[in-house]
Formats: C-alpha cells, structure tokens, sequence
C-alpha cells in the first residue's frame, strides 16, 4: 500500500508529508528533492514508529494524494497548512494511534537529549543553539500549539498529557477550537517539530 502524502508549497521551500504518520515530514527546494527527503529520513524515523507499536512498510511507495499552497511559514522551516484530508472523521484507533506517535517522538527526543553534549556543533557562521535551548525552545512551541487545540497551557500541570488527551481522543475531524487546528494536523505539526530537533541535536553531536 502507497504512502499518503501531501506536499505543501512555499516560494522557497517545499514541504511533504506523510499523512497517516505524524512526524514524517521532510522539506527540499522543490517537491521532488522533499520528497526524496522523505524517503531518506525513512531511516530515521522507522525507529519511532516501532517506539509506537507500529512498523512502516518494508516498501515505501509514495503516492502525493494532496498538495496545497504554503505560505511565508512554510518559507521560514514549518509545515503550516492543513490537508483537506486532515478534516477526516478520527476514530478512536486512529487517535490512539497517532497519539502514541507523538509520544514516541517525545521519547526519542528524550533519549537523543541524553546522549548530547550541552555545545552543539555550530554553524558555518557560528550560529545555531546549543542542546538546551533547543529542547527549550520545542517545550515553549507546544505551548502555543496547546492553545491551538483548545487547552490553556498556563492551566495544564502535566501539558504533555493533556495534549495527549485531545490528540488521542476519536474527533470528528473539524477544528478542535474554533480557527484553531484539526487533531490530525496538530498531531502532524508537534510531531515534526520535536522530531527535527531531535535530529538536528543528533547531527549537531557529531565531531
């Protein structure tokens, strides 16, 4: 069975992702180097998926089933714009599911940070984060996505669970607040986030 994918297109950058798993999202120049970006990061994310009790197929067919405008986020680094297809009824398996892939991309995070040293390697120019300001900075995104699904992160003791709770609840596949996010992106859009800069910790480990 083909991959789902929807390529998202900016001015400068191009965005694809695998729908039905969240957090396989890879950007290139143009659709065909995103795309072949999604396939090499394959690797990569396979180990997450089998986090999550799941298992990509052994043969990974790419089937593009949507392709929407991007818009200046896009151009900035993020995939910013919902499918259509992200408007689908989410039952309570597919919740569940998606739900523990966000976990595991938190958990991968987790293990990749543990492993780092606190200076990251730098840029050409000097430029870049180190390891802690990285993981601060996806703990203060999600912050905002929260509001995005309808919680109060300010409220919320444990904001990793109650996101959780929404992402893994069935929907019916609208907005989960009004102009805010459907469950289906959401789930999309947090899991890429965490996991980019998990492997940007990675790459920047190394010598």
């Amino acid at each position: 069975m083909a991959i789902s994918v929807v390529v998202e297109r900016g001015s400068r950058r191009v965005f694809a992702s695998a729908l039905d798993w969240p957090g396989w999202s890879r950007a290139g120049r143009d659709e065909g180097a995103a795309l072949e970006a999604l396939l090499e990061y394959a690797v990569r994310f396979r180990p997450v998926a089998d986090r999550a009790g799941q298992r990509l197929p052994a043969r990974l067919d790419l089937e593009v089933v949507e392709r929407v405008k991007g818009n200046a986020t896009t151009d900035f680094g993020a995939p910013a714009i919902a499918a259509t297809a992200e408007s689908r009824r989410l039952t309570a398996t597919a919740a569940g599911r998606q739900a523990a892939l966000v976990e595991a991309s938190w958990a991968t995070l987790t293990d990749i940070v543990a492993g780092a040293p606190a200076a990251l390697r730098k840029g050409p120019r000097g430029g870049g984060r180190d390891r802690d300001k990285v993981v601060e900075h996806v703990v203060n995104a999600e912050r905002a996505y929260a509001n995005k699904i309808g919680l109060r992160a300010a409220a919320e003791k444990n904001l990793r669970a109650a996101i959780i709770g929404v992402l893994g609840a069935p929907s019916n596949g609208g907005e989960l607040k009004p102009g805010g996010w459907t469950s289906r992106y959401a789930a999309r859009r947090i899991a890429w986030h965490v996991l980019d800069h998990a492997w940007e910790i990675e790459d920047k480990s190394e010598p």
